[in-house]
């Protein structure tokens, strides 16, 4: 068998399982903001397209081989934290909103969890040797992510801190869930409306600040401040690997446009 020749097979094989993982994440991404903005009821659809997004995260980047220098127990760790998660939140989507308690293990587990994807999504674009459409786009996924992230976590801050954020488009500043309510414990959490949580999170995460949905606890302030700050450094990190890999690009095709124009001039003078 020839040995470098089967290794070669196998890097091409990997390189096309994670470009369709960057591609799926993105479009998933997309799918699950596009999902936000239909009437309500349909909206709905952002639960199935979040299960979807960490299935892929789970099965891609929990993959053996895949993230550099990661053990098998590390990937197993992470593929148990990414279940973990999941399982916490549909509990917490499933139960009322009087058991608000139950938001608070997915505060933890998805906080965990969207840090360790995102530290293995940045070391898996790094390992790209070339810039194209579907690096791009993982890349683009990865933002996606920590802002729809930032929506769900502010999303369940306000249904177990209810009044954490205050907003001027609902009478009395109650955004999601009102203090006092008719009925309040037998309304299912996965009935609320989280659209504009997670467009104050995108809001948060590229510091804009329109300043139409305020934070209020300490808890949620210290939240939106944090995505402030993780933003820019994603987009810090990330532009970094990306240029640095277009400048090696160019000093490649440069040497190897000198070296076919040399191999012609020895060519034409002999």
């Amino acid at each position: 068998m020839d040995v470098p020749s089967t290794r070669v097979s196998k890097g091409v094989a990997r390189l096309g399982r994670r470009h369709r993982f960057f591609l799926q994440m993105f479009l998933i991404c997309l799918l699950l903001l596009v999902s936000f903005a239909l009437p309500l009821g349909f909206n709905r659809l952002t639960i199935l397209w979040q299960i979807v997004m960490v299935l892929l995260l789970v099965l891609n980047l929990g993959e053996p081989g895949t993230v550099p220098g990661a053990t098998r127990l590390t990937d197993r760790s992470y593929r148990a934290l990414g279940l973990a998660a999941l399982l916490s939140q549909t509990v917490w989507v499933l139960t009322p909103l009087s058991l608000r308690h139950t938001g608070v293990p997915v505060l933890g587990l998805w906080s965990l969890f969207v840090a360790w994807s995102t530290l293995r999504l940045v070391q898996v674009i790094a390992q790209e040797k070339q810039v194209n459409g579907r690096v791009l786009m993982g890349a683009a996924a990865g933002y996606l992510m920590l802002g729809l992230t930032a929506g769900l976590l502010f999303s369940v801050l306000e249904t177990v801190q209810p009044g954490s954020f205050n907003s001027i488009h609902h009478n009395g500043g109650q955004l999601l869930v009102p203090r006092h309510m008719p009925g309040l414990g037998v309304q299912q959490v996965w009935e609320l409306d989280f659209v504009r949580l997670n467009y104050f999170a995108f809001v948060s995460l590229t510091t804009v600040g329109y300043g139409d949905i305020l934070p209020v606890t300490p808890l949620a302030q210290i939240a939106s401040v944090s995505f402030s700050v993780i933003g820019p450094i994603y987009l810090v990190i990330v532009m970094g690997l990306l240029i640095s890999r277009l400048t090696s690009q160019e000093v490649n095709e440069a040497v190897e446009l000198a070296a076919a124009r040399a191999a012609e001039d020895e060519e034409l003078s002999g």
